[in-house]
């Protein structure tokens, strides 16, 4: 989403700066590595919700007010349910293949790291895994004691594993995804009147537009209400252009 650049540094600060740490506690964290992700941290949850609510938007803008009867409104909703249902599995599976991925690249970090005798190359490696705020603060003798107290954790498992909190949050992808379709479509599903459905529809569009940039602002302590607005004008130029593109 447009917005991740602007978070980007952060979450990659949380997630790199547990590759080694995540170890550190206690020995049999090797042995069912714990992603540093949390199931859904704010900025994903609120990506997830506007991305489901582009999706439908792209279907319910296609519908014409002068033409559209009941045929068109129910291939309408089957379209846009069944995109999001759809576009939903496919984030969550995406959610599982990035922890996957993370963990495995955390697991060789911490094999190479164990693997090297040499103190300089050990910090180049730890610096890697740490975000350079962090990194540029340490002394060699710290990283040199991050080195040693990782060589004395037992072997690092085969491969890296799924597990539960994975596969919560591929589920929480799943729901935000397909869930954020419901508010949209509603209007259609109890108003005959296809024009008054429309409108109402906009309506909740606009104010879920709105919503999702304010709690984007208000997470990153920036303007509220000024991100809001931004992030009802730029989501509304992506559902134009993908409707006149034919998306």
């Amino acid at each position: 989403m447009f917005f991740y650049e602007q978070s980007e540094w952060i979450r990659h600060a949380e997630k790199s700066s547990n590759c080694l740490l995540d170890y550190r506690l206690n020995p049999m964290n090797l042995e069912n590595i714990q992603s540093s992700r949390r199931v859904l941290d704010p900025s994903e949850r609120i990506a997830e919700i506007l991305f489901g609510l582009i999706m439908v938007l792209t279907f319910t803008g296609a519908l014409s007010v002068a033409e559209a009867d009941k045929a068109e409104v129910q291939t309408m909703l089957i379209g846009a349910i069944g995109c999001n249902l759809a576009w939903g599995m496919i984030d969550g599976l995406f959610y599982l293949m990035g922890s996957f991925a993370e963990k495995g690249h955390g697991l060789k970090i911490y094999r190479a790291v164990r693997g090297t005798t040499d103190p300089a190359e050990a910090q180049l490696l730890i610096e890697d895994a740490l975000p350079s705020v962090i990194a540029t603060v340490l002394q060699p003798s710290e990283f040199e004691s991050i080195h040693q107290r990782l060589k004395q954790l037992p072997d690092a498992p085969a491969r890296a594993h799924l597990n539960r909190q994975d596969w919560l949050g591929a589920l929480g992808v799943f729901l935000l995804v397909f869930l954020s379709t419901f508010p949209v479509v509603i209007p259609f599903l109890f108003m005959d009147d296809v024009g008054k459905a429309l409108r109402t529809s906009n309506i909740i569009a606009v104010l879920m537009l709105f919503l999702l940039g304010y709690a984007y602002g208000t997470y990153v302590g920036g303007r509220a209400w000024l991100t809001g607005l931004v992030m009802f004008v730029l989501g509304s130029i992506v559902v134009t252009i993908t409707i006149a593109l034919g998306g």
